[in-house]
């Protein structure tokens, strides 16, 4: 009986504590509804925002009140109330701000007032972004995207979304998420998540890493994709090279003179903002900003993006109290635009934070963070729900529910695994079994039939069969049965691949493979099978080098922690020869004629049948790495340095009647460096050798990764006209160098006409050495972001004996050729 007293008493607490709520509307002096309104307890880090339809809610105790109520170019409304209902409506009606400009004359030819308030604002940048040492804060975010439009057909595979709605206009996303955010300066961020959710999926989890956009750096990164440059602030030390500035006016809120600056770019095609912002006179610190991106500011992938902040005192300083950010997109027909809303409430200026606190692990989930009841939402959302988001919520979570129906998921399994001609012939297809999370995707007839001089057709069927377990983090399994049959030499083949991914804390995986196949003699497969069929049946070349061997693999390979992942693989190969069989072309040219299937460039026979039994150890190491963690498993994200890799491998001379006996190690340095408006920097440095070389069959030679086709093979990981075979070695040392400087819109802004098309230009090299008769250099000139997708490289080479060659690489979607790594 005490239990339940004691439990009365509590709850009687807390609803004397919170129990009235005070709702209402937002609207302008005309009744037009003010969308994500600010309201907050005067004198306190109290507050909530309204949501579109202007409508707010906000829990407080009994007492008195002063609430404030602010929206970005109206005046501010306050007003006093003592709260002793239950329930009380209070409606806010702003007017428009009015901008007072008696007092300002500008003489012909002289400056704009705006200026010297720039200029102050930038002499204090620097003091106001350092000025919060340290914080802890809670942040609501709430996050949405919608389409306006869309096309019916996308690649040939028919939209469907599976909700049951054929408009046009509808929420594609919804998530919610209540975080507390810690910060302590320069580099430390905690982000714990207490609550998220998202329309649809209870097992999912929102956009839930706050993001404070501060425009008193000098270059603000906004996501990672817009672009890498980042943009330059309005109040950055060098502003004003780069904006011009108009006075609008000032008005006064709370004893404070405001002034609102018009920011206007210089210059079209560069990193920069457009709108206004609203900065406190003497103190020249910001009050409210209005900005715009444009596509025409180098953004990639998306057409806009407009942001709004609105600061708050707090005791002796200025803090954030909301961020909206509104992108949109149009592209491929589809037109979609959303909102990003973050909420800043409960500020703890001085937090303290345990000796421990900010470790490697820079958000944290709570255990049932995506298992919240609705009730809970409803009490904990600072922001009143829409109607047409109640209603999402409530249509997409009933879907969710009849997916979990036998019947259902067998209906939606025979509409989704209805043949599609176009799948089936260019683009491949998936069919599924949603009640047990099975997939089976099967490639298409243009993956499946190829040519070459050793096989003649080929038909080389490889689906792909995978399942996962629903609520085990990682816990799944990927099986891939290949069948490969040759019309000209009458060989049949036939192996399995095979691979378990598992590990709450860290991701381990053990992959298992065997069966009888055909290597290239690269083993990292560097010509595709596609891109050989076509320069051997319209070339005449037959640059693809082929053996045959029965083979058995199997690796393991375990997360670590601190972005250590340590690998072990063990393989035996039995291998054959494989000779040409046929010599047909769709174009003969009399210089040309197909050479033997060996790499002519080392040997002038085809190797013999030998076994090679193999043993190779890798360790991969990122410092510094960063870790986000879900109730179910631990996600490495990287870090600011580069990552080391090293591995060796041992041939085993003798045992299962291995002929190879060497020793082969190799070491790598990876990074990507962001420059800002520099652009960026990536390289990968490889030096490797082989410790000795006793037995060595061409399979096993170190070989540089070379491309002879007009599609580029993979950035960073290979010479993009080198030959295949040429420098391969067994020397005791080789270095290799990639490295791409991506300029990110940097100069290709300058040039007129050309700089409205939006492409960026990229520089660099690739180079190898391993002696003074064994190297190859090679310098591109490249042009990106062509339609957003595709890159086209000009490419000149540097090789012994004065050799040299220069050609085209075209880079597309979908079609390049890659080189295992």
């Amino acid at each position: 009986m005490k239990k339940y007293c004691c439990i009365l008493i509590i709850l009687f607490s807390l609803h004397n504590a919170y129990g009235q709520k005070i709702s209402g509307k937002v609207t302008d002096d005309k009744g037009t509804v003010l969308p994500f309104a600010s309201i907050v307890v005067k004198g306190s880090g109290l507050g909530t925002s309204a949501n579109a339809e202007g409508e707010y809610s906000l829990a407080l105790g009994k007492g008195h009140y002063i609430l404030i109520c602010q929206h970005v170019g109206y005046k501010t409304y306050e007003k006093e109330l003592t709260l002793e209902q239950d329930l009380v409506n209070v409606n806010f009606h702003l007017e428009p701000q009015q901008y007072n400009l008696n007092e300002v004359v500008i003489k012909a030819g002289g400056e704009d007032p705006a200026y010297e308030i720039i200029r102050q604002a930038i002499k204090k940048r620097a003091t106001h972004e350092k000025e919060l040492k340290r914080f802890q804060c809670d942040v609501y975010i709430k996050g949405q995207f919608r389409l306006r439009n869309y096309p019916k057909h996308f690649l040939g595979q028919k939209v469907d979304f599976e909700d049951g709605d054929t408009s046009k206009k509808k929420i594609l996303m919804l998530s919610e998420t209540f975080a507390k955010y810690s910060v302590d300066v320069p580099d430390k961020v905690k982000v714990e998540v207490v609550s998220t959710k998202v329309s649809g999926n209870s097992n999912a989890f929102g956009f839930s890493y706050p993001q404070i956009i501060s425009f008193y750096q000098n270059i603000l990164q906004i996501g990672d994709a817009l672009n890498p440059r980042g943009f330059i602030s309005p109040i950055s030390d060098n502003a004003l090279n780069f904006y011009k500035y108009k006075f609008e006016g000032s008005f006064f809120e709370n004893g404070k003179q405001i002034s609102r600056i018009k920011v206007i770019p210089k210059r079209t095609y560069e990193p920069l903002f457009s709108g206004y912002i609203n900065i406190i006179e003497n103190e020249w610190r910001l009050y409210s900003v209005q900005l715009q991106l444009l596509r025409e500011q180098q953004m990639q992938f998306i057409d806009t993006l407009n942001i709004e902040q609105l600061y708050v005192p707090l005791k002796n300083t200025w803090v954030i109290k909301q961020q909206n950010i509104y992108p949109a997109i149009k592209m491929f027909g589809f037109d979609a635009f959303g909102s990003f809303i973050q909420v800043y409430d409960n500020f703890n200026l001085n937090p303290h934070f345990e000796k421990k606190y900010f470790d490697n692990v820079v958000m944290q989930f709570d255990t049932a963070a995506n298992k919240k009841t609705k009730g809970y939402w409803d009490t904990i959302r600072p922001i009143p729900l829409q109607q047409d988001e109640l209603t999402d919520y409530r249509k997409k979570d009933s879907l969710e529910q009849a997916r979990k129906d036998p019947h259902y998921l067998d209906s939606l399994d025979r509409a989704r695994n209805k043949p599609n001609i176009v799948g089936l012939l260019l683009t491949g297809q998936t069919f599924s079994k949603e009640k047990k999370h099975q997939y089976i995707t099967v490639p298409s007839a243009y993956e499946i039939i190829n040519y070459n001089t050793v096989e003649g057709t080929v038909i080389n069927i490889s689906p792909t069969i995978s399942r996962s377990w629903q609520g085990d983090g990682r816990r799944s399994l990927i099986l891939s049965p290949n069948v490969r049959y040759g019309f000209s030499n009458h060989h049949f083949n036939a192996h399995l691949t095979g691979t378990y991914n598992f590990g709450k804390k860290y991701l381990n995986s053990f992959t298992f493979s065997g069966g009888q196949r055909v290597f290239q003699f690269n083993n990292a497969q560097p010509i595709t099978p596609r891109d050989n069929s076509i320069v051997t049946l319209l070339r005449e070349r037959n640059y693809m080098k082929i053996y045959q061997a029965v083979f058995a693999k199997a690796s393991y390979s375990k997360g670590l922690g601190d972005g250590l992942t340590a690998t072990g693989a063990v393989e035996f190969q039995d291998r054959s020869p494989l000779e040409n069989t046929t010599n047909g072309t769709w174009k003969n040219y009399d210089d040309r004629e197909f050479t033997p299937n060996y790499p002519t460039e080392l040997t002038n026979s085809n190797i013999p049948r030998h076994q090679a039994l193999s043993a190779t150890v890798d360790l991969k190491w990122q410092p510094g790495a960063k870790y986000i963690v879900y109730p179910n498993r631990k996600v490495n994200i990287g870090s600011k340095y580069p990552t080391f890799h090293l591995s060796y491998t041992q041939g085993i001379y003798g045992v299962l009647g291995s002929d190879v006996d060497y020793s082969r190690w190799r070491a790598t340095i990876t990074d990507d460096i962001n420059m800002q408006l520099g652009g960026r920097l990536d390289y990968k440095v490889a030096f490797g050798g082989f410790l000795n070389a006793n037995k060595v069959y061409i399979p096993d030679y170190l070989h540089f990764n070379g491309n002879q086709l007009l599609f580029a093979s993979t950035y960073l990981n290979s010479f993009q006209l080198a030959p295949y075979y040429q420098y391969s070695t067994t020397s005791g040392f080789y270095s290799t160098v990639n490295v791409e400087y991506h300029l990110n819109g940097l100069l290709s802004n300058k040039i007129p006409f050309f700089k409205k098309l939006n492409w960026f230009f990229v520089t660099g090299t690739n180079a190898f050495f391993v002696n003074k008769d064994n190297y190859y250099f090679e310098m591109f000139f490249s042009v990106e972001n062509i339609l957003k997708v595709i890159r086209v490289d000009f490419i000149q080479s540097f090789q012994p004996h004065g050799i040299g060659t220069s050609g085209i690489r075209i880079a597309l979607p979908f079609i390049s050729g890659t080189v295992e790594k």
